[in-house]
């Protein structure tokens, strides 16, 4: 009986083959199937495996029969292509967010996707326990409970933790708890937050996701965010993010910069290469762009030394000079 129950699963054990054993460079033929389908407990003869492979490519996979350099079968086409599961596979390496934990077993589920000899190769990119990660493990259900509630249009409440020096010079956790209104999950740089409204203030604020312990959904409904912010229809995720440096919030502004050519490429890579640039000279340009006015801000600015200097506005000019006499009296100082 379990070997009748195991034929009419014969199929399903061949689609099984196809994906974990072949590859362009791992190509079977009808008696290593066969071979192959013997360690499932199933009996095939070679007739039937030709059937079997015509069904499941009116079915839509991509088996192809070769005649060089062997003869016989693979797999063409997967739903993720090699170097598409490189680029996975770093992202969760680079994700702090993730755990080690959760990194490791997030990776191999994603060598799945590949045949056994494309897993091999990317055996290179797994996980290493070097990389500093964040120690939350419960990262997966806060974002399962975030977005249930974004769904829902429901606010939550979550325990948020701040790391603390104490007077003894040991770091130690402090928790607060808030209730907020929950709009969108954005990833930057490097960071996974959450942006909200909490209902004391009339803006929108975002926090790490790494830090939010203990999240549970109310029955009160989300204030909208077009109260707190300037976005209508729809919350801007890009626009928002985009107008933060370092996730440093703070009021919006047009801010006015002038450039060396040197740093043409940083600025197009920070603002997109649709950002319009006015010639100054020959060595420097002109930027307008909106951005929030922040500590980010400046210190993203200051990086450039001279190569960017800020025209305007007269507030953010005097935020850096501030920090610059702040720096320099700093280093001042007779030791």
């Amino acid at each position: 009986m379990a070997g009748q129950q195991r034929s009419k699963l014969k199929v399903l054990y061949l689609l099984e083959i196809f994906w974990h054993k072949t590859d362009e460079t791992s190509i079977l033929d009808a008696t290593e199937i066969c071979e192959l389908l013997r360690e499932y407990g199933v009996e095939a003869e070679r007739k039937s495996i030709y059937s079997d492979i015509d069904n499941l490519r009116t079915f839509g996979l991509n088996i192809v029969n070769t005649r060089t350099p062997v003869r016989g079968y693979y797999l063409a086409s997967r739903l993720f292509e090699p170097a598409e599961l490189r680029l996975l596979i770093d992202a969760v390496q680079a994700a702090f967010f993730i755990s080690k934990k959760k990194s490791r077993n997030l990776i191999k589920k994603l060598n799945t996707l590949a045949s056994e000899n494309q897993a091999s190769a990317l055996e290179s990119y797994l996980y290493s326990d070097n990389k500093v990660k964040c120690l939350n493990e419960d990262i997966y259900f806060t974002i399962d409970v975030i977005t249930e509630a974004i769904n829902q249009g429901k606010q939550i409440t979550f325990h948020y933790i701040k790391r603390k020096v104490t007077l003894i010079m040991a770091a130690r956790n402090e928790k607060k708890q808030f209730t907020v209104s929950p709009y969108a999950l954005i990833w930057c740089a490097d960071r996974y937050y959450l942006v909200c409204n909490h209902s004391k203030y009339d803006n929108l604020m975002h926090v790490r996701l790494d830090r939010i312990v203990k999240v549970n959904i109310t029955d009160k409904p989300v204030r909208s965010f077009e109260e707190v912010s300037d976005y209508r229809g729809k919350f801007d995720c890009a626009d928002y993010s985009s107008k933060l440096f370092n996730m440093f919030s703070g009021e919006n502004d047009i801010i006015e910069l002038r450039c060396s050519n040197a740093i043409l490429q940083d600025i197009l890579d920070r603002f997109g290469n649709d950002v319009p640039l006015k010639a100054d000279g020959d060595d420097h340009f002109l930027i307008r762009q909106e951005a929030a006015l922040s500590q980010g801000l400046v210190s993203w600015i200051m990086q450039y030394g001279e190569m960017n200097r800020v025209i305007g506005p007269q507030r953010l000019v005097e935020s850096l000079k501030n920090k610059a006499e702040s720096i320099l009296g700093l280093y001042s100082k007779a030791t």
